[in-house]
C-alpha cells in the first residue's frame, strides 16, 4: 500500500499525473482537466509536509485560483490489519464561507472513495506485471 502512495508512477495511475518525490518540503503538482464549475484550473499545487514510512503521508493541496483559493491538507494513514492494511484518508482545510471550496469539497468527497478503490486495482496489476 505504501508504494501506491509514494511511487509517482503508481500514484499517477490511481490519482493523477504528478512530479511527486517523497521528501519533506518537496513541492510538486498533480495535473488533470480543469473544472470550471469550482474554478479549478487543473493543477493542484502540493508539498510533502510529513511522512512516516509505511504509516503516514501528509501533503498540502492548494488551488491558486483567486476565486477558489483552496489551501488544504490531505493525510493518508496506514494501519496493519490482519493480513492487510487499512487506509484512512482525511482532507481538511475547506473554507465553509467559500462556495467554490464547498462545491470542491463535495466533488472531492465523492471522488476520494473511487480513487481509493483504484489503489487496490493498481497494486494488483503491479504485482502481476513486473
Amino acid at each position: 500500500m505504501w508504494k501506491a502512495l509514494t511511487d509517482p508512477h503508481l500514484l499517477a495511475r490511481w490519482l493523477m499525473p504528478n512530479d511527486f518525490k517523497l521528501e519533506v518540503g518537496r513541492r510538486f503538482t498533480f495535473r488533470t482537466e480543469p473544472i470550471p464549475s469550482v474554478r479549478f484550473g487543473g493543477t493542484a499545487y502540493c508539498q510533502v509536509l510529513e511522512f512516516e514510512a509505511e504509516k503516514l503521508l501528509r501533503i498540502s493541496w492548494a488551488d491558486r485560483g483567486e476565486e477558489n483559493g483552496l489551501d488544504s491538507t490531505v493525510t493518508w494513514r496506514l494501519q496493519a490489519e490482519g493480513k492487510g492494511t487499512r487506509l484512512f484518508l482525511e482532507h481538511d482545510g475547506f473554507d465553509p464561507d467559500n462556495p467554490y471550496q464547498q462545491l470542491s469539497r463535495r466533488f472531492m468527497g465523492g471522488g476520494w472513495p473511487e480513487a481509493c478503490q483504484r489503489i487496490a486495482q493498481v497494486l494488483a496489476a503491479a504485482e502481476v506485471t513486473p
